[in-house]
């Protein structure tokens, strides 16, 4: 008997518009995000109390319908780097055979757009590709559970950099 391979998996649409200055990527969703089709549906995850932090709005006390308009009436956009992948669990590491997103429409449909911020370091492997288009990148310490050996307010100032609110 063969061992069973694992099921590829779809991410999440893009939540973008023509608006959209600013977007963040992360990888790919985790497990829970996944089984709700929510960006960031883990409740340890801190993205949304990250983004609530930047926006001066508290995204994450709003049901998950009302956060996506929200987010995007800021010019905040979010996608990931992958659309697809096979992996166990919600770890980055275990990502297998994966396929990018294609951005090369990024700029037609947001024309906006400025600053791309990575969160985290797979997704991170990215941003030569995007400052090569002009972008304006950040990479961000993880907003995810398994990454906690930054404190909340250590990320935030790391965070900030989306917005031009601190140093870099």
């Amino acid at each position: 008997m063969s061992p069973s391979s694992p099921t590829l998996l779809a991410g999440l649409a893009p939540v973008i518009d023509a608006d959209t200055r600013i977007l963040i990527l992360g990888s790919f969703p985790g497990a829970a995000s996944l089984a709700a089709q929510q960006y960031y549906a883990h409740p340890r995850n801190l993205f949304w109390r990250l983004v609530s932090s930047l926006v001066g709005e508290d995204l994450a006390t709003l049901p998950y319908p009302e956060r996506l308009p929200r987010l995007l009436a800021h010019g905040v956009g979010l996608w990931d780097v992958l659309k697809a992948c096979e992996r166990e669990g919600s770890l980055d590491s275990a990502i297998r055979n994966p396929a990018a997103n294609d951005f090369a429409r990024l700029r037609q449909l947001c024309p906006k757009l400025e600053t791309v911020g990575f969160n985290g370091q797979t997704s991170g492997k990215f941003a030569p590709q995007f400052a090569a288009h002009g972008y304006r990148t950040v990479v961000l310490p993880s907003s995810s559970p398994a990454h906690a050996s930054m404190g909340f307010e250590e990320k935030l100032a790391v965070w900030r950099r989306l917005t031009g609110d601190a140093a870099p």
